[in-house]
């Protein structure tokens, strides 16, 4: 069975004012996407943000990877 981001992030307009967080907490998706490009390892999220699971880790990554896919234009370069 394939990981699946989804069965861990959510977006309800309750809770954060619909930012998408983690299940079962209220810690937004966007928080640890920005510790993670910041280079801050997830052993440090992890205790900083004591409610997330390595789940939930692995998720924010998914999460931007399949992002990527559409959001970046592809160059054409002439060919010499």
């Amino acid at each position: 069975m394939a990981f699946d981001w989804r069965d861990h992030i959510v977006r309800k307009s309750t809770i954060c004012h619909g930012a998408p967080t983690f299940k079962g907490t209220r810690v937004m998706l966007r928080q640890i996407l920005a510790e993670l490009s910041a280079g801050t390892d997830v052993a440090e999220i992890m205790e900083d943000y004591p409610s997330l699971t390595h789940s939930h880790i692995k998720a924010a990554i998914a999460f931007a990877a399949e992002g990527s896919i559409d959001d970046m234009p592809l160059v054409q370069v002439d060919a010499a």
